[in-house]
């Protein structure tokens, strides 16, 4: 919603606000006339009024206008105003993207800085914001996954993985089969998807042990639709860190009989994530180098983004919400801080002078006989 040029984020708040606004100032107008009619149930109000030492009437009536207008700018705040900065050009293409992403207990692994799981989030948010004007979902998986569906707003498919961690997952394990099925019913479940390009890239430290992806592979390539791998860590064992929920590290996980707990890749893994990106017609990138090889997939997909159905133009906006919300606190501590009445000036009585001690008065004494 737009008015005068500013922008309303959230204009169902306007409404919302001049009716509490309303309502406020009906509370205050039932307030003055209760006030009245008990002044006339008293008696003659000239006569009551004189007894007053101040009429606060007009202060009230300010002090009600400042809290009606705090109230409306409040809501006003709350509506997200915004205003416009200029324009940019955003390429529209026909490129759909779900990233599939391993929340695995393994994924904690140090070998590639800071974390496994931190670089990839961290590579992932590069991608989306590299591939301007794609659609992008999610799969957030470990022993059961998690999805987010496609959209053209990049940035809230990067903050949906941003937030999660290992830790978050309910069920442990690396099912790979069931996040790569879960990836084929987003794209299943967009009426636009069949008319696109459609890329799935799944990123993981480990082989499923449950499912076959290979074959669920295999179905999406007959689909037109490629899956790239991205393999992270190999066959050197890497110990795995615990990890609080704030993200202290309380140090290594160990097994039942003490020792350390190692994550490394079988070669029967290899050759199974190697089999999932053939299957599919795509591409198997290992981490190398301190880096997830999430790049060289995010290079490839550019390829894919030469078919342009033209260019979008995009307004900025910069939020202005503070304005309003800056003017609504100091209207309310104006209304809190101004009297109803000026502030009274007490003299001290000056008491009267005080008799003497120690003298007597003379006594008139009559003559002597």
């Amino acid at each position: 919603m737009t008015l005068g040029g500013i922008r309303f984020g959230a204009w169902y708040f306007l409404p919302i606000g001049v009716g509490v606004a309303a309502l406020v100032t009906l509370l205050l107008v039932l307030g003055g006339y209760r006030l009245r009619r008990a002044t006339q149930a008293m008696g003659d109000s000239a006569q009551v009024r004189s007894l007053f030492t101040f009429d606060a009437t007009r202060r009230r009536g300010y002090k009600g206008v400042l809290l009606v207008l705090a109230t409306l700018l409040a809501f006003i705040a709350a509506s997200r105003p915004q205003f416009g900065k200029g324009e940019r050009l955003i390429p529209r293409t026909n490129l759909d993207v779900i990233i599939v992403l391993d929340f695995s207990k393994s994924m904690f692994a140090q070998d590639v800085q800071p974390s496994r799981i931190f670089r990839a989030k961290l590579e992932v948010e590069r991608l989306v914001k590299s591939l301007r004007g794609a659609r992008f979902g999610a799969v957030a998986f470990a022993g059961d996954a998690m999805s987010f569906p496609l959209t053209s707003d990049g940035a809230a498919v990067a903050q949906f993985l941003r937030q999660l961690s290992p830790n978050d997952m309910p069920v442990p394990g690396t099912a790979i089969a069931r996040a790569l099925n879960h990836a084929r019913d987003l794209l299943a479940r967009d009426p636009h998807s069949a008319q696109h390009e459609r890329v799935i890239v799944l990123v993981t430290d480990g082989e499923d042990l449950e499912g076959n992806p290979v074959d669920v592979a295999r179905q999406l390539g007959e689909n037109k639709t490629t899956v790239h791998v991205v393999q992270i860590g190999g066959r050197t064992p890497e110990r795995i860190p615990e990890i609080s929920p704030d993200g202290t590290v309380l140090g290594y996980r160990t097994t039942a009989d003490g020792h350390t707990l190692t994550t490394s890749l079988s070669a029967e893994g290899e050759l199974q994530l190697e089999g999932v990106a053939k299957a599919a017609g795509g591409q198997l990138v290992r981490a190398e180098k301190g880096t997830t090889g999430i790049d060289t997939i995010t290079t490839a997909l550019r390829t894919k983004m030469v078919t342009e159905l033209g260019e979008r133009v995009e307004n900025v906006y910069a939020d202005v919400f503070h304005y309003p919300l800056v003017l609504t606190l100091l209207l309310l501590l104006l209304e809190a801080f101004w009297p109803e009445a000026p502030k009274r000036i007490f003299t001290r009585a000056i008491p009267p002078p005080k008799k003497p001690r120690g003298l007597r008065p003379l006594r008139e004494e009559g003559p002597s006989g």
